[in-house]
């Protein structure tokens, strides 16, 4: 008798950041309003940020660099590149520049409204806690997400 095969999902619980919220808009603004810069300039960041996007390739292998202003003065370079591109629906990314994370981003239909999730995901559950605990990574999240609700109402 042969001997069946385990097949276990890793626990990434200790290593991940998951934001979601619905948003009252259909999946094509909430897409617009995520993938062009002049879009995301007006909303990415936590609240008192502002962001300066130098490029924003959106298509497997392009890259996406920009500038995060904190409120104090200090600016974050970031920069990633795009993994996977599925238009309205589905978003990869790696952060490759430091704290190192791959990302991916699901927009799904609710009905004339749109479920956005976002998976931050580091390679070890250090990288994870040092974020969350020097750059308050969770509540920058959902800050970041409520300032797209609110820019989505103006567009």
């Amino acid at each position: 008798m042969a001997a069946e095969k385990e097949t276990l999902a890793e626990d990434t619980s200790n290593r991940e950041i998951i934001t979601a919220l619905v948003f009252d808009a259909p999946r094509e603004h909430v897409w617009k309003a995520w993938t062009e810069p002049e879009h995301i300039a007006q909303w990415w960041g936590p609240n008192g940020f502002t962001t300066t996007i130098h490029e924003m390739d959106v298509r497997p292998g392009g890259a996406w660099r920009f500038i995060m202003h904190g409120p104090d003065g200090v600016d974050y370079k970031n920069h990633s590149v795009f993994i996977e591109v599925a238009e309205s629906m589905r978003l990869v990314y790696d952060h490759i520049s430091g704290p190192k994370f791959h990302v991916t981003v699901t927009f799904d239909d609710e009905g004339g409204k749109t479920k956005v999730t976002m998976q931050m995901l580091f390679d070890t559950a250090e990288e994870h806690r040092k974020v969350v605990e020097q750059y308050g990574a969770i509540e920058g999240a959902k800050q970041t997400f409520a300032r797209l609700a609110e820019h989505l109402t103006r567009m």
